[in-house]
């Protein structure tokens, strides 16, 4: 702990974003970063706690107070290899994690936690300005060949670590790029690409070899994964989008989120995409159905196709505005959260859920009939929701995503043909701990992030990533020296 007395002396700050105005012009990221001097003084704010609850915080275990006081000192070198150690890819977290590590500080019991994620961010990026971060070429290979089945992050991070420690890996990905949802999931102005890519770049000299446009199960028989390899990763997502069966879902102007983002980000980043299967919001009245990330995701697309109003529609009621510290921290609290999608332009509706799509007689959506509900317990103390009588309403709409989360991973196709049990929610069944962690139920088969987990944050998956490299590696070699 550098400076004792530096959370008294220094107020929180963090990065900035460009105004509005100017961002929703373009995809590219928007942010304004702190200045090293600034940099230096939050990190100079970190307790050293007795107790860092940010590391209760931090899914990845990062060694949060360390780097921090690093930071303050001046050794941004030793602060990526502290980074590192626990987080393969600190840039996909320093931009996308929702920060659980600050909400854990115990600084933020005065609402002014630690910028722990922006000081995360600074280390990475000026590691990547400065060439310190090389390839690690392992110094003897095993012999072992071992198939990762998608190259989101949990793939990534699980391929990453098994080639460093001499293993051959081969990373199957059946989108045309790498990256998984960290690809065409998440928007360009939120990640650009060039950060994968470049990550992706010294993989490859580690020995991980990707083959993008491959689909296991469809293009290539998982049977054939099974006699090749001695082990199998299944890291894929999950990508079963949560549906909404009422009147008028079949209409032209309804998609799930993730075609509409999809169908973006693969223009944003080159390719061709025939306008009519390009999904538009320019000069559209656009409906977003779902709070969460996703959602907010499809609002500042929305915003920079050029339309006309968005509207966020949530079925939960509006959360607080500030959580009660004493019954909440050092977890994450449940409050309003803002994001800077939100910021550009969107009305948020509460407790509304949507009845029926309205067609405009031609097949295609013209407006969305919604109701009030009211939450309250019932009997057993479980919370109910009831529709508020007379409270219907319309709102026009040329446009509507479905951003309501995911049920579990696609199970036609490769899990199908592996026959791999699964759990009660429809996740390939894993466990995290003991001489079972992460494997399947079929031998040589092992399964993280999402695909096991169900939907969650980059964050999680790099941590199971890991974990399972290190399961994959016991199980190849009888032992381990990989980090859990």
């Amino acid at each position: 702990m550098g400076k004792p007395t530096g959370f008294l002396e220094f107020s929180r700050k963090d990065l900035r974003y460009a105004p509005a105005a100017d961002r929703v012009t373009h995809f590219d990221e928007f942010v304004i970063p702190l200045s090293a001097d600034e940099l230096g003084r939050q990190g100079a704010r970190c307790m050293d706690c007795g107790i860092p609850f940010c590391h209760s915080g931090c899914p990845v275990d990062n060694l949060i107070p360390d780097w921090n006081d690093m930071v303050y000192r001046g050794e941004w070198r030793a602060a990526i290899d502290l980074l590192h150690s626990t987080n393969n890819f600190p840039e996909f977290t320093g931009r996308i994690c929702p920060a659980p590590c600050e909400a854990s500080c115990t600084l933020n019991l005065d609402d002014a936690p630690v910028t722990i994620k922006t000081i995360e961010y600074s280390i990475v990026e000026r590691a990547w300005e400065e060439g310190w971060i090389q390839p690690r070429i392992p110094p003897h290979r095993t012999g072992k060949r071992v198939a990762v089945v998608g190259s989101g992050p949990a793939g990534m991070a699980c391929a990453q670590q098994l080639a460093r420690v001499g293993h051959s890996v081969a990373v199957y990905e059946k989108q045309n790029r790498i990256g998984g949802l960290l690809r065409y999931g998440i928007p360009d102005f939120k990640l650009n690409k060039k950060v994968i890519d470049r990550r992706m770049a010294q993989m490859k000299t580690e020995g991980v070899v990707f083959h993008a446009n491959t689909h296991v199960g469809v293009d290539v028989p998982v049977k054939r994964l099974m006699d090749e390899f001695d082990a199998v990763v299944l890291s894929g997502g999950s990508e079963q989008p949560r549906d909404l069966s009422v009147t008028g879902r079949e209409l032209n102007g309804v998609h799930f989120a993730m075609d509409f983002l999809r169908s973006n980000s693969h223009r944003v980043q080159g390719d061709q995409v025939p306008d009519e299967a390009f999904i538009s919001a320019a000069g559209k009245r656009v409906v977003v159905i779902g709070g969460g990330d996703t959602g907010s995701d499809c609002i500042g697309t929305s915003s920079r196709h050029g339309a006309v109003s968005v509207t966020q529609l949530e079925i939960l009621p509006k959360p607080p505005e500030k959580e009660k510290k004493l019954t909440t921290w050092p977890y994450w609290p449940n409050r309003l959260r803002t994001s800077s999608s939100q910021e550009e332009g969107c009305e948020r509706l509460w407790c509304v859920v949507t009845k029926a799509f309205l067609d405009d007689g031609k097949g295609n959506l013209s407006g969305v009939r919604c109701a009030r509900v009211e939450w309250a317990k019932d009997d057993q103390g479980n919370w109910a929701m009831s529709e508020t009588e007379g409270s219907e309403f319309e709102l026009k709409a040329d446009l509507v995503t479905l951003a309501m989360g995911f049920l579990h991973p696609v199970h036609e196709g490769m899990i199908e043909a592996l026959g791999v049990a699964l759990d009660g929610r429809g996740n390939v069944q894993g466990t995290t701990e003991g001489e079972s962690a992460y494997k399947s139920s079929i031998e040589g088969v092992f399964t993280a992030g999402d695909m096991r987990r169900g939907q969650s944050l980059v964050v999680w998956a790099i941590r199971e990533g890991r974990q399972c490299a290190r399961a994959v590696d016991e199980y190849l070699m009888g032992v381990t020296e990989l980090p859990r």
